[in-house]
Formats: C-alpha cells, sequence, structure tokens
C-alpha cells in the first residue's frame, strides 16, 4: 500500500532533491554514533521520507530540530549485545542507571534502566517504535532488557525536553527503540562472552519474519533465552580491599549480670574477644540473570484506507541478588536466658556466667547463624500488547488510532534469612538456646531458616492515542509548500499495587528492612497540536527555512498538570551548512512512587560503613555525624544539640526513613538546543554535527541523602536556620542522631548545559589495505550542572563529580563532564575490523573535592566476517587492556569502587549469526 506520507512529500521531495540529496544522507549519518559498514556513497541517491524521534510529523531527517543521536543495528551486532543494557552502557549521553551490579537503586530488583545525562532515570522516557514501554517501578523507570537485542533496528537517543510531542516525562529526553518489525525469513543467532572469573553471559536468539494475507500483511515474530551468571567480588582484588568482617557462627556471649564475656572461634574453642569472618568474597559483583523473551509483530492491509497492526511482546526475567536486604548473613544479637543444666556451656565458659537461685542465667548472645549470604530472587514477567489502526484518507489526510496495555509482574522472595519471633511473639533463637548447641560453630541452622516472602508487585499502564495527520494542499500553499500538520489526543492511565509478605509488613525477620502496602494509580487526558511550516525554499542563503511548533494540554487526575510546547526553527544555508535550533518546555508529573509510597524506616546501620549490619550498596548515603567526627562547625553543632566529639554512637538505633510525599508538585522544565550540521561538499564523506543544550529543571523531584544534608548544616553552610538541618534530626535527650528524613519534596532546582560533537569521515583506505575506513567520534562535553537544594540554600556546583551529594534518585553517582567513543572502521570486502576508545573524563568527589577520579580510557576490538551467504561471525575483546575501575579514597558505592564503572575488566566474546536461504 502506497504510504500518504510518501504522496504528500512527493512534489516537495522532487523540488529537492537535486541539491539535498548528499546533505539529507550525510545529516543522517552525522547522527549515527557508528554508521553502517556499507559504501557511504549507496545511500546517497534520493531523500527518504521517514517519521524521526521527536515528531509526529514525517519529514527527511534533514528537517529535524532537536538533535538525535542513533545507534544502528551494525554496531549493535559488532558490540555482540545480549541485553539493552550492553548499548546503553557504551552512549556518551547516557549515565549508568540501574545496570548489573544492582548496586544502587533500591527497587531495581536486577533491572537496566536509562538514565540520560545523569539527570534520573524518571527523567527519561523510554519509547518502543515511538509509544511508551511499559515501566516495572512505581518510579516509572523501564527494564530495558525486556527488549530484545537482536531485532533492534535502531536506537535514538533525542536530547531535551520532549513533553510536548510525547507526554511527561521526557524532560532529560527520549530514547526510542526502533524495531526490525519488516524482518523477512529467519535468522539463528547464538553469542557467549565471558570475563575472567565468572559473569560469562549466552543468548540465543530466533527472528523469522514474512508477508501473510497474500502479500497484504507482514508479520515478523522472535523467541529468546539469554543468561548471565554471576561475578564474585573475590574474583578481583580491588574489590576486596578495606573489605569487612561480622561475627563467626562460633559467636559472642556476654553475661549480663557480670558483665565477663567470651568468644567461640571457627574451631569451637573459647577465647577472650569476638571472632570475625570476612564474607566479602562471596558477595556478588555482577548478579546473575536468567531471560526468556517473546513477541510478535505484525500489519495487514484491511482496504485502501486502512491497515490494520500491532505487537505483543512477553518477557520473563529472573535476577538473584542483593536486594533490599542486602547480602550480609543473618546475625542475632539478643539476650537470652540459659540454664545451668544446659549441656552445651563450653567448660572453660561455665565460670564467666552468673546463674541465679533458680539457675538461669540472662547472656546476650551475638552470633552468625550460619545460613549464608543472603540474597532475594526476583522473578518479574512483563507483557505489552498493541493493537492499531491506520491509513490514507486522502493524499493529504492520514490517521493512526491504537490502544495499548502493558503489566509487570513481579516476586521477590529473600533467602537465607528466617522468622524472629514464633507466633505467640517469642524469640525463636531464645527458644533453642538450651535444646541446640548454639556454642557449635558448625552447627546446622538450616531447619531454622526458611525463604521468606519479599513482596508481591504489580505495575500497568494503558494507553489510547489517536492522531490525525495530514498538510494544507487542498487549501493552500505557501512559496515554499504546503504546511503539514499533526492532531492528537491520548488517554492513558497508570495502576501500581504493592503487597508485602507478613515477615516484612511485621517486621518479624532477621532483617533490618520493611516492604510498604501500596494500592495507586492515576490517569491523564491530553490533547496535541504539531505544525511544520515550510518558510522559505530555494533562495539566496536560504535553501529551506522551516518552522516547527507543538502545544499539549494536559490533565492529570493526581496533580495540577502544565501545559507544554515546543518552538523550532531549520535553516539550511545551502548544501553544506544547516542550523537548527528548538526551544521546549516541559512537565513531568509526580510518578507513583513519589505522591503514593508511604513512609518505610530502614535502620541507619544498613547504611552506616563502621556497622556490621552494613549493605555495601548504600555507601555514600551516611559517612557519620561531623559533631562526633569533630568535623562539623562547634557552634552550629551546639546551636541543633549535638553530643561532644568523640561520643560513641550506635546508628542501629536510628533509623532512615523514606517514601512519597502526598503533597509532591508537578516538575517544571525548559530546555534549549542549538546546533549546526556541517558536510562540507569538498571533503566527500566528512560531516559534523555540533550542538549545545541547555535543561533547566524547576521543583525538580528527589531526596537528600543524610551525607550531603550533615556536610550542608554543619560543614559548607553552618548557619541557624539552614532547612538542610531539619533532614536529619536528633534526640533532645541524647544529642545523637535520632531520624534521617529521605522523603521526596521539591528541590529548587536542577540545570544543565553541554555541548555534542559527533564527526564521522569516510574515506578510502591506503593502497596497502584496501577497502574503505570511517572514522567516528561522538562526544558529550558537560558546560555547567548544579544542583539546589532548597532556594534558601546556594546551589551545588555538580559539574565533573561523582558520589550522593549530586544524584536525585541515587541511580547513577557519576556527573562526568566530559564522555566520549570514538571508532575507526576498516571494511574489505567480507571482513570489517573495529578499534573503538571509550574514555570518561576525571571526576571529584561532590563531598570533598580533594578526592577525585583520574580520566578512564578504555580499549575495545571487534571484527566481522561474512564467511558465506547465511553465515556471518562476530567477534570482539572489550577492555582490550583489562583496565581496572578507579578506587577513589571516598565516595564509593560499589566495592570500593563507583558502580558507573565498568567492574569485569577485560571481556573476550563471539556471536554467529545464520540465515538459511529458502
Amino acid at each position: 500500500m502506497t504510504s500518504y506520507l510518501s504522496k504528500q512529500n512527493t512534489r516537495r521531495n522532487l523540488r529537492q532533491a537535486s541539491k539535498l540529496a548528499l546533505a539529507v544522507n550525510l545529516a543522517l549519518f552525522s547522527q549515527l554514533a557508528l554508521a553502517q559498514q556499507t559504501d557511504a556513497q549507496a545511500g546517497a541517491e534520493k531523500t527518504e521520507v521517514i517519521t524521526i524521534t521527536g515528531s509526529r510529523i514525517a519529514r527527511t531527517e534533514l528537517v529535524a530540530s532537536s538533535p538525535v543521536a542513533s545507534v544502528d543495528e551494525v554496531q549493535i551486532q559488532l558490540d555482540r549485545a545480549v541485553n539493552v543494557e550492553d548499548i546503553t552502557a557504551k552512549l556518551p549521553q547516557a549515565a549508568a542507571g540501574a545496570n548489573a551490579t544492582g548496586a544502587t537503586v533500591g527497587d531495581s530488583l536486577g533491572s537496566s534502566t536509562i538514565d540520560l545525562r545523569s539527570l534520573g532515570q524518571n527523567r527519561t522516557l523510554v519509547l518502543i517504535n515511538g509509544t511508551r514501554a511499559v515501566p516495572f517501578s512505581f518510579r516509572n523507570s523501564v527494564d530495558v532488557n525486556i527488549i530484545p537485542a537482536g531485532l533492534i533496528k535502531r536506537v535514538d537517543v533525542l536530547t531535551g525536553g520532549a513533553a510536548a510531542v510525547y507526554g511527561a516525562d521526557a524532560v532529560a529526553g527520549v530514547v526510542n527503540f526502533i524495531m526490525d518489525d519488516k524482518f523477512d525469513g529467519v535468522e539463528l543467532s547464538a553469542s557467549y562472552e565471558t570475563a575472567d572469573g565468572g559473569a560469562e553471559k549466552f543468548n540465543t536468539e530466533a527472528i523469522f519474519g514474512g508477508d501473510i494475507a497474500s502479500g497484504r500483511g507482514h508479520i515478523t515474530g522472535y523467541v529468546g533465552y539469554s543468561e548471565r551468571k554471576d561475578l564474585l567480588a573475590g574474583e578481583r582484588s580491588w574489590a576486596m580491599q578495606n573489605s569487612g568482617s561480622i561475627i563467626n557462627t562460633g559467636g559472642f556471649y556476654t553475661d549480663v549480670a557480670s558483665g565477663n564475656s567470651f568468644g567461640i572461634d571457627n574451631n569451637g574453642a573459647v577465647t577472650a574477644g569476638r571472632n570475625t569472618v570476612n564474607v566479602t568474597g562471596e558477595r556478588n559483583l555482577i548478579q546473575p540473570m536468567d531471560r526468556l523473551s517473546a513477541g510478535l509483530f505484525f500489519g495487514v492491509e484491511l482496504s485502501d484506507y486502512a491497515e490494520l497492526y500491532g505487537r505483543g511482546m512477553y518477557a520473563k526475567v529472573k535476577v538473584d541478588g542483593a536486594g533490599a536486604a542486602g547480602q550480609t548473613p543473618v546475625t542475632v544479637n539478643e539476650q537470652v536466658t540459659l540454664t545451668a543444666d544446659n549441656p552445651y556451656i563450653p567448660a572453660a565458659a561455665r565460670d564467666l556466667i552468673t546463674f541465679d537461685a533458680n539457675g538461669n542465667a540472662l547472656v546476650n548472645v551475638e552470633r552468625n547463624l550460619g545460613l549464608g549470604l543472603q540474597y532475594t530472587a526476583a522473578v518479574r514477567e512483563s507483557s505489552q500488547f498493541q493493537l492499531g489502526l491506520k491509513g490514507i484518507l486522502t493524499d493529504s489526510l492520514s490517521y493512526d488510532v491504537y490502544a495499548q496495555y502493558g503489566s509487570t509482574d513481579e516476586t521477590s522472595t529473600i533467602y537465607n534469612n528466617a522468622y524472629k519471633i514464633n507466633n505467640s511473639g517469642a524469640s525463636r533463637f531464645g527458644a533453642i538456646a538450651n535444646s541446640s548447641d548454639i556454642f557449635d560453630p558448625a552447627l546446622d541452622l538450616t531447619n531454622f531458616g526458611a525463604p521468606l516472602l519479599y513482596s508481591n508487585r504489580e505495575r500497568t499502564q494503558s494507553v489510547l492515542a489517536a492522531t490525525l495527520s495530514g498538510d494544507s494542499a487542498p487549501l493552500f500553499e505557501l512559496p515554499a509548500g504546503a504546511v503539514s500538520y499533526a492532531l492528537g489526543y491520548e488517554y492513558r492511565k497508570e495502576t501500581g499495587k504493592q503487597t508485602p509478605g507478613d515477615a516484612f509488613r511485621n517486621g518479624t525477620s532477621f532483617a533490618s528492612v520493611g516492604v510498604f502496602d501500596m494500592d495507586a494509580g492515576f490517569d491523564s487526558k491530553e490533547v496535541y497540536a504539531e505544525v511544520l511550516v515550510p518558510l522559505l525554499f530555494d533562495q539566496p542563503f536560504f535553501d529551506q527555512l522551516d518552522f516547527e511548533g507543538a502545544y499539549r494540554i494536559s490533565e492529570y487526575s493526581n496533580t495540577d498538570a502544565e501545559n507544554t510546547y515546543k518552538l523550532g526553527l531549520n535553516w539550511a544555508i545551502n548544501s553544506d551548512v544547516r542550523i537548527r535550533a528548538s526551544h521546549q518546555t516541559a512537565f513531568r508529573a509526580p510518578n507513583l512512587g513519589e505522591f503514593a509510597s508511604p513512609i518505610t524506616a530502614l535502620s541507619l546501620a544498613l547504611f552506616d560503613q563502621t556497622s556490621d549490619q552494613f549493605v555495601p550498596r548504600f555507601a555514600g548515603r551516611f559517612d557519620g555525624d561531623p559533631c562526633l567526627l569533630g568535623t562539623g562547625n562547634a557552634e552550629q553543632c551546639a546551636r541543633y544539640g549535638a553530643a561532644p566529639v568523640g561520643t560513641p554512637f550506635d546508628a542501629s538505633t536510628a533509623s532512615y526513613t523514606y517514601g512519597g510525599n502526598p503533597n509532591i508538585k508537578p516538575e517544571q522544565a525548559e530546555s534549549t538546543t542549538v546546533g549546526i550540521v556541517y558536510t562540507p561538499s569538498y571533503l566527500n564523506g566528512f560531516d559534523v554535527t555540533l550542538d549545545y543544550y541547555t535543561i533547566e529543571i524547576t521543583d525538580a523531584v528527589s531526596q537528600i541523602q543524610p551525607a550531603a544534608a550533615l556536610k550542608n548544616c554543619y560543614i559548607d553552610n553552618p548557619v541557624a536556620g539552614n532547612p538542610l538541618c531539619d533532614a536529619v534530626l536528633r534526640d533532645p535527650q541524647t544529642g545523637l542522631i535520632s531520624t534521617a528524613i529521605v522523603n521526596d519534596f521539591n528541590l529548587a532546582a536542577v540545570q544543565q548545559d553541554g555541548i555534542d560533537l559527533a564527526v564521522n569521515y569516510r574515506f578510502n583506505a591506503p593502497e596497502v589495505l584496501g577497502g574503505a575506513m570511517k572514522l567516528s567520534y561522538q562526544g558529550t562535553l558537560i558546560t555547567k550542572q548544579t544542583r539546589q537544594n532548597n532556594a534558601t540554600v546556594a546551589a551545588i556546583d555538580c559539574k565533573g563529580t561523582f558520589g550522593s551529594a549530586c544524584s536525585g534518585d541515587f541511580a547513577s553517582v557519576l556527573q562526568a563532564d566530559y564522555k566520549h567513543r570514538m571508532t575507526l572502521d576498516w571494511n574489505l570486502d567480507t571482513v570489517g575490523v573495529q578499534l573503538g576508545w571509550r574514555r570518561i573524563g576525571e571526576v571529584e568527589n561532590a563531598a570533598d573535592r580533594s578526592i577525585s577520579i583520574g580520566a578512564q580510557n578504555y580499549i575495545d576490538l571487534a571484527a566481522s566476517w561474512q564467511a558465506t551467504d547465511e553465515l556471518s561471525v562476530t567477534a570482539g575483546i572489550d577492555n582490550l587492556l583489562d583496565k581496572e575501575p578507579p578506587l577513589p579514597a571516598s565516595g564509593a558505592n560499589h566495592f570500593n569502587t563507583v558502580s558507573d564503572y565498568p567492574v569485569l575488566g577485560r571481556t573476550l566474546g563471539i556471536s554467529l549469526r545464520y540465515t538459511p536461504a529458502f
């Protein structure tokens, strides 16, 4: 069926083709992070009309006013991507987000999320073929690992707000996964990648596609299975540095009456002091995962005016990781009653215990129960179904109506834990203190423990949308052409429900964590309009000048919505130079977690690196009390009633509270981009794109971690009335910290300015090599990044930093001010080789600028070989020089390093693709 989009642009494209065809294709190449390994001139013979990311109006790539960088399927195959995480991890515009380390976001539970510009994963909108992907978390994050990497045709990354086009959440930008839903034939693929000591990845996938309904339709399907093994911290010497210890299974015993104490070592001998064991080497550096996925895309022409289309996608992901409870083995630290007739009390210790007249002694027991490291097994099933109808009514009018429903069901279970109390409320450990040999370090308490349901979580998203698009040709045309437009309506409903397991709802487990009940939802109704107005064409210094405008009116059930707009300008001075600019406003409504999540309390000991209960992924959120450490301003400490320097502090007596805020306000954002695309006709094969952007978010929703609040209150800004002092409360009797409040609230502002640069140069290889070469560079330079936690305090300079002080949702803790990826490709007949260089610039600890991490460089090597018409082989080495992650003196959040940096070291991989001919 001839598309309306091609009809409406035929006349205009023919006028432009002779002068602009080459510029169009070179501009398209300039947006590719790594271009396809084909002759660059092959595509320069016609202009292609497409629907681009950032607009609902179809046009050529030349007239896109918003900067869009792309990664194509050839590069994805060269990277041997098993998961989408393997693709996004190498994008200069993307921060780490939640990733395979499981080191950051508490509710990520093995997911992989995208955090554009380090502005927060909740400010990045993820699309599949231009429509919303289903989120899994209450914070609106999408687990991109549910998307089949083998079927991705292109990944588009749009910078800046796009709310006027796509609605709320598109604040930092948009990532659009374009799927190959027109695949024809059968492709079988398998890949394997490994690092030293573990973290092997295996993937197998089958893709099929072909015409249906006597050629009036097409269907594409896929089914795949992938697996990632774990990597333990003990496999990396750098991860074992500064590792802590916990009490052993022999235990440490204190007689309450006399104060006498003794320990039992691992051989069962009585000792004078505590005996500890180091379990750091058994913790996960990389979490194991397996995934089963399947899906179907289809489209069939019902008539000359209607095409039925849709998709169905399903993924089941299972991840074993730290979860909210961490991996520290379960220990007891409680008072129990020992009886004088207890036959298990060691003879050497009996005289140290004071029995009363009834033959009872009160003894505090601190003991590792020997159940092994805790871990959370999360099983997440995600599905999304879409059905739509689109068609051409006239040469100047088309429509598109679709409905989609997506859901994520997740069950999380914590293993190697146990119920702390029995049905009558008595201590289960105390009940066995005299019937089992608790002094025996080899005592088997396996039956004491049990898998405990942590939570069941359900997330749904329903979307109904209709768009009418066309141009003004039947009514009028401007001298430069017809005005194109799109009008539409979108309804969206989102729900979230969480049911905790009884042990964690009631606090009866040995884990120092809780989970909340939640059942909430909201809906939105929006209308939008977009126009593309050709102002000038084929004039001196104005080969083409177009204006773009968009406006969206929004209504939300859970907040006061804001209308958003977009203004854009595209100016092709000649076939060599194009200038583009846009200004957009964005709006982000509070998500389910931000407005409906109840307040939950954890023990502050989980965040204290000096505590046995410390969870490594919580590092950096609490670094001690400056008033007790002597680093705080003495006058300020006295003003807020802090205890004297050196006072002992047990963090388990304090709480860390977090949750939503029913009074939260929506975020507002403005973004401006100005860029130039240069494709010089005198230098064949060369193009460069330079874009400047600025993004400012007001009323930004975030949290302030206690480390940042304490530092600002007592060190950086020690004045009376500092509002951040109220984020950490003290006990009025002791002066010690009692509560750290980490709830969602509206900050004053977050701002980021930066420059994106993309350069491509295609040229003939030296004669001695033969073939063709291509040099590509894509980099981003942050010129300004600030975070103002409150209107009454100064903004924090976050440019080129790491640490929690500049992180809002803690998905990413690295705010590098420079990142790039550069590649050199050589292609000869059926062989291609690529050498890559990734760089992350120098950063400083946001809480202590004297601590820095130098620039990190990673070299990658990949090669592809089309062995036969049906078989292709790709092999590669990432991090060729086996670069270890940096180890800052402070501010680390994952085994002495920062989780945004690669932790695997050198990896080797190979993939095979077989496309049988039928």
